[in-house]
């Protein structure tokens, strides 16, 4: 039922809200996101009359913890109303489930970071007795040792990992692509997955250069790096409320914090601006204050 409902706003859109191209097709790719959504989340998929605002309201929290900016998660908010406001001209449904979801504040915030010690911590509690295990430790260390985004990692072919010179080859978004070094842990640990768990698996013709594989033989999904961080997070008893973008916010901080230059770090996240890396100068302002509140001797006890 929810294609047809999707199908039949589109016309909606089309033929009596004449909207652009660009815009029914961004209206329809974030209805389908939560549709997809719901699928995933629920064994019996709650149809488009049985969807409350308890729904929604999940729908954004988990997009939040993806690392979706709030920029993306307004526009996705955006999409749903004008869904769900449809389906109420049309008496599908006779109360709107987006009406009391309030729209994301757009705006920098400070990202969620770890420590290093806690990346450690994280690193060191998944278990290598397993294929999936050492699997997981491969890609993470790949994920905090280069800042890759979620989508980065999972797209990540062999044939683009130098580790003769110690670089791996990313595409990021709008299909650019950069170059960006990759650490010693992370080659090591990625070379012992490809010759100990990913040589003896069956894989399947067309994923035949996709570096992290599922058990299936497939590249693995964002959901599912997602929800390996979770366990993780849950299993070392970390309370922050982190994600894979949590890896590549660490990544960004701990170099500032170290001392890098931010054009380099602009270079190596892959950012089209300066201003978009420059929110990680705030993370070290607040490093820094931190260390006078902690350290020095006229600012002990106020706190």
């Amino acid at each position: 039922m929810w294609q047809i409902y999707i199908k039949n706003f589109k016309n909606y859109l089309t033929l009596e809200r004449a909207l652009s191209e660009n815009s029914i097709e961004a209206y329809i790719r974030d209805v389908s996101k939560f549709w997809e959504y719901l699928e995933i989340m629920h064994e019996d998929t709650p149809s488009v009359t049985e969807v409350s605002d308890k729904h929604i309201f999940n729908f954004f929290q988990y997009i939040d913890e993806l690392g979706l900016e709030a920029t993306s998660q307004a526009r996705m908010l955006s999409g749903l109303k004008a869904f769900y406001k449809y389906l109420e001209v049309e008496d599908v449904i006779k109360q709107d489930p987006t009406l009391l979801i309030a729209s994301p504040k757009v705006g920098r915030k400070l990202p969620s970071t770890l420590s290093y010690p806690e990346i450690v911590q994280i690193l060191e509690a998944i278990d290598l007795s397993t294929p999936e295990g050492t699997r997981n430790r491969a890609m993470l260390e790949v994920l905090y040792s280069s800042g890759l985004r979620v989508s980065e990692l999972v797209e990540l072919k062999i044939s683009e990992c130098y580790f003769d010179i110690g670089f791996i080859r990313v595409r990021g978004k709008g299909d650019k692509v950069r170059l960006v070094p990759i650490g010693r842990d992370a080659m090591h640990y990625t070379q012992i997955y490809m010759e100990e768990i990913r040589k003896h698996q069956p894989i399947q013709t067309d994923f035949s250069d996709h570096l992290f594989l599922n058990r299936r033989g497939k590249n693995l999904t964002r959901v599912m790096v997602f929800l390996i961080i979770k366990d993780l997070a849950m299993i070392t008893g970390i309370q922050k409320n982190i994600s894979p973008h949590t890896f590549r916010h660490s990544f960004a901080t701990h170099l500032i914090e170290g001392g890098a230059d931010l054009r380099a770090i602009q270079e190596m996240l892959g950012h089209s601006s300066i201003t978009t890396t420059e929110i990680y100068t705030h993370l070290d302002r607040a490093y820094l204050q931190q260390t006078i509140v902690d350290f020095h001797p006229r600012n002990r006890g106020f706190r």
